[in-house]
């Protein structure tokens, strides 16, 4: 009798032993070829350079930094379009809005039509709207799409006073998409405008 009761003792405990396993085999899974292998796919969508980045920049560029850049890039658009319809070809009002390459640009543009003895008439009616297209963070420099709608009265003529190009009687829809950057490691507020898209 004896010996009965030991082989149901070891059959309770093996039964125990086996539910014991199962229950942490539920809690913390089998072992399976993949071990050490464990996925990172949400973990890297959630927290990658690209994510990271684009969180960062959001912080730099919030809804009240980016009300503020548009007041500014109004400015700086109607000051550089009636700059550059001036005569004198000296850009000297927005010089320091303008980066090397479209300081380069506009100045090349103007030393042509001087050599053509042609001259620019400019009204600036106003700027009907302006919307930030995209912004994104390249290295150091944060770089902001706008596309303006503004309304201006154009007109190029000779030195004879005849109209080559425009109508100094008509207002004309102008669409514009201007690209700024602002380098981020520097104090200076000023934004510089990088690229005129058309």
């Amino acid at each position: 009798m004896n010996y009965s009761f030991e082989y149901i003792d070891i059959i309770l405990l093996a039964m125990i032993a086996g539910f014991i396993f199962l229950r942490l085999r539920g809690i913390l899974g089998k072992r399976t070829g993949l071990d050490g292998k464990l996925s990172t796919d949400s973990f890297e969508q959630k927290f990658s350079k690209k994510t990271i980045k684009k969180n960062l920049e959001n912080k730099i560029f919030d809804d009240g930094a980016q009300k503020d850049f548009l007041k500014g890039a109004k400015i700086a658009y109607e000051t550089i379009i009636i700059d550059f319809s001036d005569s004198d070809n000296k850009l000297t009002r927005c010089k320091s809005l303008l980066s090397k390459k479209i300081y380069d640009q506009f100045k090349e543009a103007l030393l042509e039509r001087e050599s053509k003895n042609y001259y620019a008439e400019i009204t600036f009616i106003g700027i009907n709207s302006a919307s930030i297209k995209e912004h994104k963070k390249i290295e150091n420099n944060l770089e902001v799409t706008v596309d303006f709608v503004s309304e201006l009265i154009t007109c190029v003529k000779d030195k004879d006073k005849k109209i080559i190009s425009g109508d100094p009687e008509k207002v004309k829809k102008v669409y514009d998409t201007w690209k700024f950057s602002k380098d981020l490691r520097t104090s200076n507020p000023n934004w510089l405008l990088v690229d005129t898209i058309t």
